[in-house]
């Protein structure tokens, strides 16, 4: 690595830890917002946990949390952050749709936007909000699949995945509806949250445990806050998803298993 290269992975990860643990009050806020999803008691997952903010938030809430970070710099903080909790493992590798190897493509400068997706690479990267974002070749990572971990460590409450346009491909590697999870969207690749909405469908059409249904909700960027609290349906979701500019900001998406009484649509 060269030495411009070593000072862009240097404040590639400062940033990180001012994002996402340089604000007091953020802990408080996360706890807030996930404690309608993360019992006391319960099991989480965070793929793609990056500095850990979200596993010391579901950590505080009484869970154990299973985390998930293929990026070498990132396990090596989660170590030092999370090594000495028994509540905590941690998993230095990348979810998919089969298990094997891939190789991470890398931000130096902005290592939460590196991906296992070139497709993301290629089109994200062309949208304004990613203007000056580099990817280069990363590590070879190992890639598990979300069923197989589920087989190891139990059925989680709830999974958090944030992998950047590689969301449909971890959810293509699930075999089972879950009671909650979330999803990153981005405008400029949207068609990938629309397939993740799909996949959780036809998870449920296919679960033999009864008739429950997904119900779905936005957040925008880091605000914490449900634009649909209640929820909506699949195909309210894919409508407000369609109808987004490309320059909208990007979020997650919340789903969660109600039973039919639930509805009423």
């Amino acid at each position: 690595m060269t030495l411009g290269e070593r000072i862009d992975r240097r404040l590639g990860l400062l940033r990180s830890l001012l994002v996402y643990r340089g604000i007091p009050w953020r802990g408080a806020q996360l706890r807030r917002f996930y404690r309608r999803f993360v019992p006391a008691g319960g099991l989480a997952f965070d793929v793609g946990a990056h500095a850990g903010n979200r596993v010391a938030a579901f950590r505080q809430l009484g869970a154990r949390v299973v985390a998930i970070e293929p990026q070498p710099d990132f396990v090596r903080l989660l170590q030092r952050r999370f090594g000495g909790d028994d509540g905590v493992t941690l998993l230095p590798l990348a979810l998919g749709r089969t298990p094997g190897e891939a190789q991470l493509l890398a931000s130096l400068r902005t290592p939460t936007v590196s991906t296992l997706s070139a497709d993301f690479v290629a089109r994200a990267g062309a949208a304004a909000s990613f203007r000056g974002v580099r990817w280069a070749a990363g590590p070879v990572v190992p890639v598990d699949t979300l069923q197989a971990l589920i087989a190891r460590h139990g059925r989680p409450d709830f999974v958090k995945i944030d992998v950047e346009g590689h969301e449909l491909e971890v959810l293509m590697g699930l075999r089972q509806v879950l009671p909650a999870l979330s999803f990153e969207f981005l405008p400029a690749v949207r068609d990938v949250a629309l397939g993740c909405i799909d996949r959780l469908e036809a998870l449920a059409d296919l679960a033999a445990h009864g008739p429950d249904r997904y119900r779905y909700a936005v957040s925008l960027g880091e605000r914490l806050r449900l634009l649909q609290p209640q929820g909506v349906p699949a195909q309210a979701l894919r409508d407000w998803l369609r109808a987004l500019p490309a320059d909208a900001p990007s979020g997650d998406v919340h789903a969660w298993l109600v039973p039919p009484s639930a509805h009423g649509d």
